[in-house]
């Protein structure tokens, strides 16, 4: 083998040994001619489409409505649709009855939240196809949305997070090892059909009488600030509910401004889909000057405060989003970011995806952040998808977007915690049953010697599985229930 200089020929083939220099080519190149240039891709960009807000004036209910009236929040919640004869006054003819009906029995018999749909969000929807219009499709869910045979998977729970289990005090739920979520109140501006803590949230339906929050709201609230005191290892919390935009602004400020003057929480997260849903709530000027406060106080103190709201679909973001968000910017929050939920039939393509990642981006500054696998609450099984499904969804996204934008797709497991779903330990694609692990205790498992080492299961949709596995839980089913 000659060597010159730590150089080889580069058409020696003899083995590097380790210590040994490695082989090089050190002639200068040549002339290269460029051939990268822009083709064809299975998402097109830039954005088609345009960045309005829709003419709610072509909708009958809202045909007088001005200006005004529509960029006050007092209006949008007095106007809030909270029953089918509210939805057919604001879509008139384009509600059919046929859906209407449709509508009415999903409410008396799957309905895990009842109807709440500010008129911000009533005019994201497509009135000349409601039945497929994907804000419509989780907002206000149809019977025949859902599936006929497995509408929720045989092992879902009211509270499939189990996040109850994990409070410290009530509504503190401390499930990971230095962040910690506050439920503040238990209501929002508006009720999405897929909410995962349908147990606590919202009104009572037809099929779920819901948990009522049994101590006042002041002394929970100055209960948590006084665990947090007390739990040094704590540095996160994510400020929460239901959705604070519900919660009046000098007491949410009071409540957030105690965090800030505890020494161990540096990271605050208001947790608001209303960001979304009722922007005009967040242009109030007793909110934005309320905002603009703990702003200049996280600031003062070294805290970074954020928000993180939810949009599922690209339809819903609108230039009164985007002036919403951006006062958030200009008062020194540090982020405003997404954590969508994956919904069949809303968003579960990559076109879909990469849309709306775009137009959180590009229009309204807002980090795709996540999106969450449906949790398997009742009755959700038709917006779920299998796990291999997240993980091709994942693999779509991955190139297009900034590396700190490309939003990460995650499985939420039970008792385990937020995984991204290609950290799978094992996986039986027949049965549709995922195993994962975790790497720290919760407070429910802190004398458990086994909890780092137990693999945890997932389910996926049954009716996403080959028919050899429906069977298995066809017959499977048939041992869970008991002998009549």
């Amino acid at each position: 083998m000659e060597q010159n200089g730590g150089a080889m020929n580069e058409h020696d083939t003899t083995p590097v040994l380790p210590g040994q220099p490695l082989l090089r080519n050190q002639d200068r190149p040549g002339h290269r001619e460029p051939h990268a240039h822009a083709t064809e891709q299975p998402f097109h960009y830039p954005l088609e489409r345009e960045f309005i807000e829709p003419d709610w004036t072509r909708l009958p209910g809202y045909r007088d409505v001005t200006k005004e009236q529509w960029e006050s929040a007092q209006w949008q919640r007095a106007h809030t649709i909270k029953n089918l004869k509210e939805l057919k006054a604001a879509f008139g003819p384009h509600l059919t009855d046929e859906l209407a009906t449709d509508l009415q029995r999903d409410m008396l018999e799957r309905a895990t939240m009842s109807m709440l749909v500010p008129p911000q969000m009533i005019n994201t929807m497509d009135e000349r196809d409601l039945y497929r219009d994907p804000v419509r499709r989780y907002m206000a869910p149809a019977l025949t949305d859902r599936q006929v045979e497995w509408p929720s998977h045989p092992y879902a729970t009211r509270d499939s997070l189990h996040e109850a289990d994990m409070w410290a005090v009530e509504g503190l739920t401390h499930r990971y090892p230095t962040k910690v979520l506050a439920e503040i109140l238990p209501t929002c501006p508006q009720y999405c059909g897929h909410c995962t803590r349908m147990d606590l949230v919202g009104n009572s339906t037809p099929t779920v009488a819901k948990y009522k929050f049994e101590l006042k709201q002041p002394d929970r609230l100055e209960m948590m600030l006084d665990y947090l005191r007390r739990t040094p290892s704590v540095r996160d919390v994510v400020v929460s509910g239901g959705d604070v935009a519900n919660m009046p602004a000098k007491r949410l400020e009071e409540f957030v401004s105690g965090l800030m003057d505890i020494p161990n929480i540096q990271d605050i997260r208001l947790a608001t889909k209303a960001l979304m849903g009722l922007p005009q709530h967040f242009l109030q000027t007793e909110v934005l000057e309320s905002m603009e406060r703990l702003g200049g106080k996280a600031r003062e103190r070294g805290v970074s405060i954020a928000v993180h709201t939810h949009v599922n679909h690209a339809n819903q973001l609108t230039p009164l989003v985007a002036k919403a968000t951006n006062y958030f910017f200009e008062f020194g929050f540090r982020d405003v970011r997404n954590q969508g939920v994956l919904l069949r039939g809303v968003n579960t393509t990559p076109k879909d995806l990469l849309n709306l990642s775009f137009t959180l981006l590009d229009r309204c500054r807002i980090l795709p952040y996540y999106f969450y696998m449906c949790d398997m609450i009742p009755n959700s099984e038709h917006w779920r998808t299998a796990v291999w499904e997240a993980q091709a969804l994942q693999h779509a996204l991955m190139g297009y977007l900034p590396g700190f934008a490309t939003p990460r797709i995650v499985c939420d497991v039970p008792f385990v915690g937020k995984r991204w779903v290609h950290m799978v330990e094992e996986y039986d694609r027949e049965k549709g049953i995922s195993f994962w692990t975790k790497n720290y205790r919760t407070g429910i498992e802190y004398d458990d010697p086994e909890a780092l080492r137990r693999r945890y299961p997932y389910y996926d949709p049954i009716y996403t599985l080959p028919e050899s596995g429906q069977g298995w839980w066809r017959e499977h089913t048939r041992e869970l229930l008991p002998a009549s």
